[in-house]
């Protein structure tokens, strides 16, 4: 049985809403998958930087996963939660290779990055809603994305 939402969004705005939290959601949970990968794979000289990074990293996209899947069943929608779901959702691919250290760094850069713009597809549609709540959580996570891939990028140079 589907109970109505009425919190002051329309339908079709709480729709719009909920699929662009769902491929945030599919962005973040594929870096997540990626990021703790490469804690457990990486070696080299970098090794215990990278390692630690990483799992810093991880532990921060395991909470907010959490978080974007609490907002959209907020709205009153289920949230993706299957590798099918993801893959059809997110713009982030899966590794088919084992990369060196310094390649890992240089995907984690590429996939916060787009998630940053998967995020700032999302946030006028929640803006516009009006929807304060999307839209701090998606402002909050964009801060996060820019700032890892910042750091990652620091990395490289």
């Amino acid at each position: 049985m589907s109970i109505p939402v009425d919190i002051g969004i329309p339908d079709e705005q709480r729709v719009q809403i909920v699929h662009g939290l769902s491929r945030v959601l599919a962005d973040s949970y594929t870096l997540y998958l990626k990021t703790h990968s490469y804690h457990w794979n990486v070696v080299g000289p970098m090794f215990h930087s990278l390692h630690a990074m990483f799992e810093e990293e991880y532990t921060e996209l395991a909470l907010a996963v959490d978080e974007i899947a609490e907002r959209i069943r907020a709205l009153g929608a289920p949230a993706p939660g299957t590798y099918r779901q993801f893959t059809e959702l997110s713009v982030l691919v899966e590794d088919t290779d084992q990369p060196e250290a310094r390649e890992m760094v240089s995907r984690l850069v590429a996939a916060h990055e787009a998630t940053a713009r998967t995020i700032r597809e999302a946030l006028p549609v929640a803006e516009g809603a009006p929807d304060q709540v999307s839209t701090d959580l998606l402002t909050r996570r964009l801060e996060v994305h820019e700032k890892a891939a910042w750091m990652l990028r620091s990395m490289l140079a």
